[in-house]
């Protein structure tokens, strides 16, 4: 059981007026789809008379930012975005929530213009946080860092996008060699398929059209309770009033033949998966103990597009990591060419405090790294655009997103095609069929809905 402990500064600041109502609240999310989901969450406790919700970009009275830790360029952003917000409203009250406060507090108390810093835990009480802050005439900076506990809260987005964001599992059990994530987030934990299932029709009771399952392992769901998460897919699969589900970041080790079946069988599940590899060197595998092989990972893809030759398959990769030699770094460049996964999201290895991976010896040189990251880019360019010209001709169900870029409007097939459409509300949040034919070169297929032939 973790101690739960709560940490308190006191730094006056005697220039800071007493807000009145309403209060104008503005959020910004940093990271993943799971802290997008959580944003969403925690904004809706304040559609009350006292807050009204305003965008991140206008003025407001306060700025809450959701923050990442997993790279230092994720703490570089927080930081920039914090420095925005007190230059759109210097007197604003300045929250700062999530991952990077979990694990850096003392740094972002110390950053001008943050008033509020609450951990993982302790953001879920953001809105009884801020209501006494903003009643007390002499405000004190405060930063309220819980330990995470055993609990599991549910979130989800809604009315942000299209798409609603279904946190369905927390915290990892893996303790990689090079993440901090089990330290901000806690162990693994979910709640009772039977819960889940609560929450996932009041989503199906809204709008949506499309659910994206996310959390930090969510291939762990049910764990805690001898449930398993192919029994959550199977009750998802008999939802009503949602037409489309998505799985988000799912461990090899973890996607097993009954999933990909599924996926492969069901008339919601799309086909469509990200799938973390980080490198194809089983002695650089091992060394930032990840619990699957390159053998199994191949097995797994070939699987897939088995049984779902146009499945959308994306993985993360990690370049530069400790002890990782050119040969290395060849062995899982030639490995990435003869596997047929879509495109990959490609990270310099980022030395984060706390982890295993911080005393390894030999460091790869930054300049190694940019070369590998730059050489990964390259190949997943390639990669992609074989996906895509594979697509083409064919009939696809998209659904259309509320951006107006430019005059365009976007969306994604079921295997996360990316199109785009000149902009017409009466398309936001539907599904439309298109057939692809138009590929640009920046890899979106152009469609005119209004006259389909041309």
């Amino acid at each position: 059981m973790l101690k739960t402990h709560t940490i308190y500064f006191t730094l006056l600041l005697l220039s800071l007026p007493l807000m009145k109502s309403p209060v104008s609240i503005a959020f910004h999310t940093l990271g993943c789809k799971l802290n997008f989901s959580e944003t969403s969450t925690i904004s809706r406790s304040f559609r009350d008379g006292d807050f009204v919700i305003t965008d991140f970009k206008e003025q407001a009275d306060v700025y809450v930012i959701n923050t990442c830790t997993v790279t230092e360029n994720a703490e570089r952003k927080c930081k920039a975005v914090i420095k925005q917000a007190v230059k759109r409203n210097p007197d604003a009250v300045i929250a700062v929530i999530g991952c990077f406060s979990q694990l850096r507090y003392e740094e972002i108390t110390k950053i001008p213009g943050v008033d509020i810093v609450l951990g993982t835990t302790a953001k879920f009480r953001l809105f009884d946080v801020l209501k006494d802050f903003l009643k007390n005439e002499t405000h004190s900076h405060e930063a309220l860092i819980d330990a995470p506990d055993e609990r599991f809260i549910p979130s989800y987005s809604i009315h942000d996008r299209t798409r609603s964001f279904f946190k369905i599992q927390d915290g990892c059990d893996y303790h990689c060699a090079y993440c901090t994530v089990p330290l901000a987030r806690g162990n693994s934990r979910s709640d009772s398929i039977a819960n889940t299932m609560a929450l996932a029709k009041e989503i199906a009771a809204t709008d949506v059209k499309e659910i994206i399952l996310t959390g930090v392992n969510v291939g762990d769901f049910g764990k805690p309770r001898g449930e398993k998460f192919i029994d959550l897919l199977q009750e998802l699969e008999t939802l009503d009033d949602i037409e489309r589900i998505r799985i988000s970041s799912i461990e090899p080790d973890l996607l097993t033949d009954e999933i990909i079946s599924l996926v492969a069988q069901s008339k919601k599940f799309l086909p469509h998966f990200h799938i973390p590899l980080q490198s194809a060197s089983d002695k650089v595998l091992k060394a930032m103990r990840r619990r699957y092989d390159s053998t199994l990972f191949r097995e797994r893809i070939l699987k897939i597009k088995e049984l779902m030759p146009l499945c959308c398959v994306a993985i993360d990769m990690i370049a530069g990591f400790p002890g990782e030699s050119d040969e290395e770094f060849d062995t899982t460049f030639n490995f990435l060419k003869a596997i047929p996964v879509s495109y990959m999201h490609i990270f310099p290895y980022s030395e984060r405090a706390a982890t295993t991976a911080t005393g390894m010896k030999d460091k790869v040189p930054s300049k190694i790294k940019k070369l590998r990251v730059d050489a990964l880019h390259h190949l997943s360019d390639q990669k992609k655009k074989i996906f895509y010209e594979q697509n083409k001709g064919m009939t696809a169900l998209v659904l259309f997103e509320s951006d107006n870029i430019h005059g365009f409007m976007h969306g994604f097939t079921e295997n996360y095609v990316k199109v785009k459409t000149v902009f017409d509300s009466s398309l936001i949040n539907q599904i439309i069929p298109v057939t692809l034919t138009h590929l640009e070169k920046d890899l979106t297929f152009a469609v005119d809905i209004k006259n389909p032939d041309k």
